[in-house]
């Protein structure tokens, strides 16, 4: 029988080594690593069997996730296999076989600048309440930007923060602030109900990992109109199909209140993907929408449509567009103009740019 915890020692070691964001383990494959974007077999390892991908499963996953596993099919989780080490991962049934995908979890969590973001990020977090969300498709740094935003919050004030995560990824050290993080399953319910109980603890600023149900949304939003700063995520692909998103996860006879409280609490919306760098690596390009008063007009009356035109002039009040980020990553040879046009959301637009 194999030694499945050796095992995984040897392929954390060369996702460390080699700089990996993720560790993909497929029947029929080779272990992968992916690097820089990239997936790259790790060819000195043998191709993986049923009992390889199970066994390993059973290894890095305690007694709930196993059972919760084997009877739902799927489970999320995280794995710590060093006090250095951290993952989030999830383990799934694929043609009656198991797969695992780890993601590495920095155990620093990097600010702004170490991230290349932009300095603007900075003045949602100065706020004392509202919502702001950071979006973007999946496995584009959001929660790492999230978590960046809460320990700035958490190094410059004396605030109460909780996280409601699915499962906890950045663990966090309470430093002006006290931080509270919750994981899902296991000390909450759901987050609608951790989400609810927020109001009875005492709390100035809340991370939604995730926000999956209406409910979940809808109770984020009240707690930002009543003295709460709430950061949250979204997998869509822009501001203007964050709010539709939003929106339209409503029944028709609950839409219009929900357009008028989100006008009245949305702090902005920031939009992010990693593009290959040219000389390795992966740096960000983004688009921020300010909700200022014609935002707030246009969300009343559900004219979302015409978001991308306010934040295409609105740089003169901090917007960012994301062509002309991607155009400046271009013109400072950061990235290459074909990874531009394929991450654009208007190439005809971009062209101009460029």
């Amino acid at each position: 029988m194999k030694d499945y915890s050796k095992e995984i020692e040897e392929l954390v070691v060369a996702v460390t080594k080699e700089g990996a964001s993720d560790l993909h383990l497929t029947v029929g494959r080779h272990p992968s690593i992916r690097v820089s974007g990239a997936l790259i077999p790790i060819i000195k390892k043998p191709i993986l069997t049923p009992e390889d991908t199970l066994g390993i499963a059973m290894e890095i996953l305690n007694d709930e996730n196993k059972q919760i596993l084997l009877e739902q099919r799927e489970v999320d989780f995280s794995y710590s296999p060093a006090a250095n080490v951290r993952f989030r991962g999830n383990a799934f049934f694929q043609r009656g076989m198991v797969g695992v995908a780890l993601r590495l979890i920095p155990m620093k969590v990097p600010t702004i600048k170490e991230l290349n973001l932009p300095e603007q990020l900075a003045d949602f977090v100065h706020k004392k309440q509202g919502f702001f969300l950071v979006v973007g498709p999946v496995g584009q740094g959001k929660s790492t930007t999230l978590a960046s935003l809460v320990e700035m919050v958490n190094h410059e004030r004396a605030e109460h923060i909780i996280t409601i995560e699915d499962p906890v990824e950045y663990l966090f050290t309470s430093d002006r602030s006290i931080i509270d993080q919750r994981e899902v399953r296991f000390d909450t319910k759901n987050f609608y109900t951790a989400l609810r109980s927020m109001f009875r603890q005492d709390v100035n600023v809340a991370m939604v990992g995730e926000m999956r149900t209406p409910e979940t949304i809808s109770m984020a939003v009240t707690a930002a109109e009543t003295g709460h700063l709430i950061l949250s995520t979204l997998h869509t692909n822009s501001a203007a199909q964050t709010i539709d998103r939003i929106i339209d996860s409503f029944p028709g006879n609950q839409q219009h209140q929900i357009r008028m409280q989100l006008a009245g609490s949305l702090l902005g919306v920031f939009s992010q993907r990693l593009i290959p760098r040219i000389s390795g690596g992966l740096i960000p390009a983004f688009e921020l929408l300010i909700n200022n008063d014609a935002v707030a007009n246009l969300i009343r009356e559900g004219r979302t449509a015409e978001i991308d035109v306010v934040i295409e002039t609105g740089s003169s009040e901090g917007m960012l567009d994301l062509n002309r980020s991607l155009a400046e990553l271009v013109r400072n040879g950061e990235i290459s103009a074909d990874n531009a046009f394929r991450h654009s959301l208007n190439p005809e637009a971009l062209n101009r740019l460029i």
